[in-house]
């Protein structure tokens, strides 16, 4: 098939503002421009902070069922409705996000963003209700939200633009290593000590260590878009974009299942009390192989096919889960899962950046947040859903079914759209 064909990187123009997001298109970049620092004090930055902030998030994020459920005694789908109020919240803000970096200064917006992120892990402690965990929880998706695209359009901005699809791949190990190390480390401590405000403490100091890092950046001045512009609708999403955005909403719906549900789900139904955190530890393995793999492929202008494969593998990960209850089901999807994901979300993320103009770059990170927002928060509720009238298996395939139709509309339609429309 055409969208499987392998494309060369771009040349970039190193006159142009900001460079070019290589990729795909013409020759690659001449040796000498190739050999530009990749790994240079802003990029290092960037990526710690954003380790930072995936990893407060997540020591917490598979534990609130367990905290809803033990501290205030609500049922499965009511979890999922407590639980989904942040995925809405980031989703309405993410928009917004993209274009406030596009058109203020980018530090300062990630500055305040990350911020209002770090203080609102100190609420859960004295949170004393669930009326108050959940006007928390949902608000925390605000700052959530704005956050990831600021830091993510930032990080892009330092990379030099011959390397900037290859650190694409490498700055999602930072989500990566921080969604799959935290877990870990709340579980053990949930298991050491049964003290949710530890853990709550230990989000609240990680994510102001990323912030502390985050105000050491040097950026250079960059120009912004004139408010005195007509705004238009593509300003705060990139409506070119929408099939891949389609695509990447129906991977988030299974991973929105699987990720909010699968602590309570092993210690209920598989009596795995002590082994949840080394499924997160085998998909943080699985993502980091193929990160490291698929960053060369994609500067390489390898983009379809290192997406069609993580959407393959990913496919098939989540049908293993879905399919086999047992250990060897339950540790060898979440290395699947990892593959695929590893794979596939960088890819995507370079379609979106390709599919931009370089003002854009900041709607373009925020519609495949956006994207990815709307699955899992869909993936909380019906998940949630699904589980207290049926089982937590049916859940399961319900986020495997989602994912099927994200895959089949991706190979009969969003790789060649993507190829039919890319800017570079």
């Amino acid at each position: 098939m055409t969208s499987l064909k392998r494309y060369s990187a771009l040349s970039p123009n190193p006159s142009s503002p900001g460079g070019s997001a290589p990729g795909c298109g013409q020759a690659p970049a001449p040796k000498e421009v190739g050999r530009e620092r990749l790994w240079n004090s802003n990029y290092l930055k960037a990526w710690t902070a954003n380790f930072m902030l995936y990893f407060s998030f997540m020591v917490v994020t598979p534990l609130f069922p367990l905290y809803l459920s033990e501290m205030f005694g609500i049922s499965k789908d009511e979890t999922g409705m407590a639980l989904s109020g942040y995925a809405l919240t980031a989703l309405l803000i993410r928009p917004f996000s993209g274009f406030l970096v596009d058109s203020f200064p980018r530090k300062l917006v990630l500055l305040v963003c990350y911020g209002l992120f770090a203080l609102f892990f100190g609420g859960y402690i004295v949170a004393g209700s669930l009326l108050a965990f959940c006007v928390l929880r949902t608000l925390h998706g605000a700052p959530m939200g704005a956050t990831t695209v600021a830091n993510s359009t930032v990080a892009i901005d330092v990379l030099p633009s011959s390397r900037r699809a290859e650190g694409i791949g490498y700055y999602g190990l930072s989500n990566n290593l921080g969604t799959a190390i935290a877990p870990t480390v709340g579980l053990l401590i949930y298991q050491a000590s049964h003290n949710y405000d530890l853990i709550f403490l230990l989000s609240f100091i990680t994510a102001g260590i990323g912030f502390a890092i985050n105000s050491t950046l040097h950026l250079e001045p960059r120009p912004t878009h004139s408010l005195s512009l007509s705004l238009s609708f593509d300003r705060f999403l990139l409506l070119k974009g929408w099939p891949e955005a389609f695509c990447i909403t129906s991977y988030a719906f299974s991973y929105g299942v699987v990720s909010t549900y699968i602590a309570i789900y092993a210690q209920q139904e598989l009596g795995i009390t002590t082994g949840t955190g080394f499924f997160f530890t085998l998909l943080c393995v699985g993502l980091i192989s193929s990160r490291l793999v698929g960053a060369r492929g994609l500067q390489k202008g390898r983009i379809i096919e290192n997406a069609s494969a993580g959407v393959v593998i990913s496919f098939i990960g989540y049908l293993v889960f879905a399919a086999f209850r047992g250990a060897w089901g339950f540790y060898g999807a979440a290395f699947i899962i990892g593959l695929g994901n590893g794979h596939m979300f960088p890819a995507f993320q370079t379609m979106f950046i390709n599919l931009a103009s370089h003002s854009q770059r900041g709607t373009a990170n925020g519609t495949l947040l956006t994207a990815w927002d709307a699955g899992v928060g869909l993936g909380m509720v019906l998940g949630g859903i699904v589980a207290e009238h049926f089982s937590y298996v049916a859940a399961f395939w319900t986020g495997w079914i989602g994912n099927a139709i994200g895959a089949v509309f991706f190979f009969a339609y969003a790789s060649g759209h993507f190829l039919r429309n890319r800017l570079r």
